[in-house]
């Protein structure tokens, strides 16, 4: 069960990365391409933050996804910076990729029989 000091530090990364990916699709150069942070898990201790990515469009997931695991502490000295004030220690960023809304139009598609399987 998660505590309210865990959501809250959770909601304060979530609300950051959100706007430093903001800011960086924006600045982007080469490509059009949207992150969004869909959820942010933080361990008991507040010493890893799990944050979940997706990524559109899908033919960019995996180089991007390179590119922020690169960048890594990057993106935990830009949340040093704003959280400083209201954590003691930062935590550990760990980014996984979120796929559940690819697997709900798959299943939808499934379901209405225009899947590559349809069930019979």
């Amino acid at each position: 069960m998660e505590s309210n000091r865990q959501r809250k530090v959770a909601q304060i990364i979530q609300e950051d990365m959100a706007e430093i990916f903001r800011k960086q699709a924006s600045e982007s150069q080469k490509n059009s391409f949207l992150v969004s942070v869909s959820d942010v898990k933080v361990t008991p201790d507040l010493g890893i933050a799990k944050i979940y990515l997706s990524i559109f469009p899908a033919e960019l997931r995996q180089p991007i996804m390179k590119e922020i695991n690169e960048n890594n502490s990057f993106y935990r000295n830009y949340l040093g910076q704003k959280m400083s004030k209201q954590v003691r220690i930062i935590p550990q960023l760990v980014f996984y990729l979120d796929t559940s809304l690819d697997d709900v139009e798959r299943i939808e598609r499934e379901l209405k029989g225009e899947g590559d399987n349809p069930i019979l």
